[in-house]
């Protein structure tokens, strides 16, 4: 799997995922800027290397800057529950935004989401819809893709480094049974997806079962299927969320995605 260097932003990257990416594309030899609300809490949590650029995904305005210049983007954004942090503003909004700042542009994007997310529970109060909402947009933008949905961060057992990757999103209970993984490894599946020609434009939930830890990932990435060209869902979900019942805001969101990718593409 090639390893081309790339000037890669990481969004969500003081997170604890983020933070790991970060770390992972700088080894690999990426040259990595970091979105970070808050450059005195970046300094203490990310490496020296990285390149940081204050920028809030709720806040349009400060995004064409950090997106410039870039081949790739890593989302690995999310919201912490608060008021002012809501799954609708941060995990979804926040993706719009990030594309809607794009103007053209047409990096690699890999987002991460979560295991479940077709589930239609409202255990977490349509946290999952939200993100699937965001999941939507990202296919819809015509842009070169990877969607990851891990399972439940660093709940795996001593010895289960193994990387198994799963669609049609059917292990949905919502807890750590429908699988586990490492942080670590999340990130490095992130980033490797970067270059990997054989993960463009696939779906795939990612757990870890008793094994060793993989090296080149580009047979795992090879293996999967195809999302289907102009679908809105990953291969194989369930269709168990109408567009045709989607807030109005939701569908506007995603025709002006679909046309804006559509405007970069003819320019290109």
């Amino acid at each position: 799997m090639a390893n081309t260097p790339m000037t890669v932003l990481v969004v969500g990257a003081t997170g604890s995922v983020g933070r790991l990416v970060v770390a992972e594309s700088i080894a690999r030899g990426h040259t990595t800027r970091a979105l970070v609300r808050d450059a005195a809490r970046a300094e203490s949590s990310l490496p020296a290397e990285a390149q940081t650029v204050v920028g809030d995904v709720t806040r349009p305005e400060t995004l064409p800057a950090a997106v410039a210049d870039t081949d790739a983007v890593v989302l690995t954004l999310g919201s912490d529950g608060s008021a002012h942090s809501s799954p609708e503003d941060v995990d979804y909004a926040g993706v719009r935004n990030l594309l809607a700042a794009l103007d053209g542009l047409t990096p690699r994007v890999v987002l991460m989401t979560a295991i479940g997310i077709t589930s239609r529970s409202s255990v977490y109060d349509h946290l999952l819809d939200w993100k699937r909402r965001s999941e939507r947009l990202v296919r819809a933008s015509g842009l070169p893709y990877t969607i990851v949905r891990p399972g439940w961060f660093d709940m795996n057992s001593p010895g289960e480094h193994r990387l198994v990757f799963l669609q049609g999103d059917t292990r949905r209970s919502g807890t750590p049974s429908d699988g586990a993984v490492a942080r670590d490894q999340i990130a490095q599946v992130l980033v490797q997806a970067l270059t990997a020609p054989e993960a463009t434009g696939k779906t795939f939930e990612l757990v870890a079962e008793r094994g060793l830890a993989p090296g080149d990932l580009g047979l795992l990435f090879a293996a999967l299927d195809q999302d289907a060209p102009g679908a809105l869902d990953g291969v194989r979900d369930e269709a168990n969320m109408p567009l045709a019942r989607e807030p109005q805001r939701v569908r506007d969101d995603l025709a002006a995605v679909r046309a804006s990718g559509s405007a970069s593409t003819a320019k290109s």
